[in-house]
């Protein structure tokens, strides 16, 4: 019988580690990293050899990658639930893997009204806690291609943890205005900007006075798709 705390069959142990380091990466800063920064932590020559172990996961059903984006990497989600079955089965501690969360799923969001307001949950997931290492409160619906080169695509499911303890460089849930908005967070002598991971959209800069307040941190992605 085969083992369910191990990860998918036929993986190298350095293909193990690069799959914890995308899922480290992704709860850390809500996003997967670049072949560059996977290169430099597993001490890699060059890119090259990180691109052809990320081929190699997606070729194995583990990871999905998507063209066009130094980020564009996914972890499916039964890869997942693979990595924490390990870990918790090696600590055994087989039952917190059990653990579920319920979290509202929030569609478009109405000018100057709470991101949580009833009217804009559209329905409730049940998902393993074991999948996130931050726990999120909510899963915001991705309107939009501004943060395609983190990997974050139209109709995926941010997972965001409500706080206003954010750092600089970490994906973020803003609003501005009357906007809810989905970019990258940094705070420096001139003010707040919001990047967008995307050339096609400008950084966004927060005037003085401006209406502007932070929703919440992204602490995951889930691939819509991968719930229905």
């Amino acid at each position: 019988m085969q083992d369910t705390a191990q990860f998918p069959p036929k993986l190298t142990d350095r293909q193990k580690q690069i799959l914890e380091l995308i899922q480290q990466s992704v709860a850390r800063t809500g996003a997967p990293p670049t072949r560059a920064e996977i290169a430099t932590e597993l001490g890699f020559k060059s890119a090259n050899a990180a691109e052809e172990h990320l081929q190699a996961l997606a070729r194995k059903g583990a990871i999905e990658l998507v063209s066009g984006t130094s980020r564009g990497i996914r972890l499916k989600t039964e890869t997942l639930r693979s990595i924490h079955e390990n870990r918790l089965h090696q600590l055994a501690l087989p039952l917190q893997g059990l653990m579920q969360l319920a979290l509202p799923l929030v569609g478009r969001v109405a000018a100057g009204s709470p991101i949580l307001a009833q009217e804009h949950v559209d329905q409730t997931y049940h998902l393993e806690s074991s999948l996130f290492q931050r726990k999120p409160d909510y899963l915001l619906k991705v309107r939009g291609m501004s943060m395609r080169d983190a990997g974050i695509m139209d109709g995926d499911l941010l997972a965001v943890q409500i706080t206003k303890d954010v750092k600089n460089g970490q994906i973020v849930v803003a609003r501005l205005g009357d906007d809810v908005t989905v970019k990258r967070f940094w705070r420096g002598s001139d003010g707040v900007e919001l990047h967008a991971e995307n050339p096609d959209f400008k950084t966004i800069h927060v005037d003085p006075g401006e209406v502007f307040e932070i929703e919440g941190l992204a602490v995951g992605l889930i691939r819509n798709t991968m719930l229905m």
